[in-house]
């Protein structure tokens, strides 16, 4: 059985996603072409966002990589944040860009930021593909580069899971709620 039978509806195809990672690639190439920039993306849904993303940046950049764990198997955050893999890269004086699949409850993002300023980066803004306002729990906590707004529903592909399945789908879904309730 195919796991595209899963899907509920399509919200983004690939070429409505390509756009979306073009035009945030631009805006990032021209806000931080005199900086130090070091993208670090957040595993394991970032993965493919930012592996193209960062083909769509036209300047020198470095890149590094951080696992963190407040969901597990569950479509909702426990609020419990756990790092799995901390960066290799001492930021401090770097121009740091943290790269999300989605910007939900705003608990895990609110954290790893909170935590990040603490090693003194020379700047520190988050770039998320999807940020979904109306599960926001931390009110402050805004995206300085969000893709697109997305309503509450729950959503796979592109990175994207539910119990590490479905990342693999090229487009973006929404997950049938029989399979997750």
């Amino acid at each position: 059985m195919s796991i595209h039978n899963d899907i509920e509806e399509v919200l983004f195809t690939k070429e409505q996603i390509d756009e979306i990672v073009s035009k945030l690639g631009k805006q990032i190439t021209e806000d931080y072409k005199d900086k130090n920039l070091l993208l670090i993306g957040i595993l394991k849904g970032s993965v493919v966002f930012m592996s193209d993303l960062m083909r769509k940046i036209d300047l020198k950049c470095s890149i590094d990589f951080m696992a963190i764990s407040s969901y597990g198997s569950s479509t909702k955050s426990s609020g419990t944040v756990r790092v799995l893999k901390d960066l290799t890269t001492d930021i401090k004086g770097y121009d740091v860009l943290i790269i999300e699949d989605i910007l939900d409850s705003g608990k895990t993002l609110d954290h790893l930021r909170s935590m990040l300023k603490l090693r003194e980066p020379k700047s520190l803004k988050i770039c998320t593909f999807f940020d979904k306002p109306e599960r926001r729990v931390v009110e402050d906590l805004k995206a300085d580069y969000v893709g697109s707004v997305i309503p509450d529903k729950f959503i796979v592909g592109y990175g994207l899971d539910f119990a590490e399945k479905y990342r693999n789908l090229d487009y973006i879904g929404v997950l049938k709620p029989e399979l997750y309730e």
